[in-house]
């Protein structure tokens, strides 16, 4: 029989997609910021997605893709809410009360849960002992760099506890969708998927924003031309490209390889931070980037597996 096992990705491919992952969501907490800064949180991050989820699915469907079934839209809702809905929810309020590059340290926990995660549902292997010293070389660099945490630009200053809490929660949240995606797809079609996620979890978003009440008083004359540009970024990099990106690793590596974007996004983050809102930067933060980026390394190559040899077939099945 021809083996019909689909063909590996390209090295090119995969480094495009970590390449999106890593640094350009290591880009939207500082825009994210620039973005809420005069619009509210919910509204602003359910129709992000929402538009974005819509012009891929619609892209998608002109190209030919099927049209997805109730099933598939079921698993969209339940991926999009944990992912976008608490996921990028969470960390859209958090940058309210941390800023960005504390924020982004506080997602860099994803890869730790999807390891773990993923390990006590028996969806992934025990992480191997590489992987596990680089989680903890991953811990380390985020101790060094969340030690002496600025406040400057915070919008809403004097509540860290709240943006903490938010955020672990969003990380934990965002790891539960990531994991159930790995075995419940919306659709065959990766790109199909990530715009029904989108729309899912952006509707999810939009619908809560409107009962907290953020349109009473809201004016689109208040919007500055910051926010719009920022929106306009979110919507087609941080979540067309980026977001469509991060679906597609979660279908061809294992989670938590896909998971280490969050090792990264801190670094690009603080250095963001340090060059366009004022937050600091010493020796202590670049040791820190440092452990953060030797982190990376041990958690690719550790988690990769030899794949077991092929078992000879008995002389009389292959005469068969």
């Amino acid at each position: 029989m021809p083996d019909t096992a689909p063909a590996s990705p390209s090295r090119a491919a995969l480094l495009l997609a970590f390449a999106a992952v890593y640094l350009i969501w290591g880009s939207t907490y500082l825009v994210m910021k620039f973005a809420v800064a005069s619009m509210p949180p919910l509204l602003m991050a359910g129709t992000r997605y929402g538009l974005a989820g819509g012009l891929l699915y619609a892209a998608m469907r002109l190209r030919g893709e099927p049209r997805p079934t109730w099933r598939g839209w079921g698993h969209g809702l339940l991926i999009g809410i944990c992912l976008l809905g608490f996921g990028n929810g969470g960390t859209t309020f958090g940058v309210l009360y941390l800023p960005s590059g504390t924020t982004s340290l506080l997602v860099a926990t994803v890869p730790m849960f999807l390891a773990l995660l993923g390990w006590l549902s028996g969806i992934t292997p025990r992480p191997t002992r590489w992987v596990s010293l680089g989680l903890a070389a991953g811990l380390g660099g985020m101790y060094l760099l969340a030690a002496h945490p600025s406040s400057a630009g915070v919008p809403r200053p004097g509540h860290p506890e709240i943006g903490v809490t938010l955020v672990l929660l969003a990380a934990v949240m965002w790891s539960v969708g990531s994991l159930y995606s790995k075995k419940h797809q919306p659709a065959s079609s990766p790109f199909l998927s990530g715009g029904m996620q989108m729309i899912c979890g952006g509707v999810a978003m939009l619908l809560l924003g409107l009962l907290r009440g953020e349109a009473t008083g809201f004016e689109f004359a208040q919007v500055t031309t910051k926010s719009w540009l920022a929106y306009a970024y979110l919507v087609t990099f941080g979540s067309i490209v980026a977001f469509s990106a991060y679906i597609w690793l979660l279908r061809v590596v294992e989670p938590a390889l896909a998971g280490t974007y969050a090792f990264v996004n801190p670094v690009v983050a603080v250095l963001l931070g340090w060059a366009f809102a004022g937050e600091v930067l010493n020796f202590q933060m670049l040791s820190g980037a440092a452990l953060i980026v030797l982190a990376v390394v041990l958690v690719v190559l550790g988690g990769r597996r030899k794949k077991p040899a092929p078992t000879p077939m008995p002389e009389a099945a292959v005469e068969a």
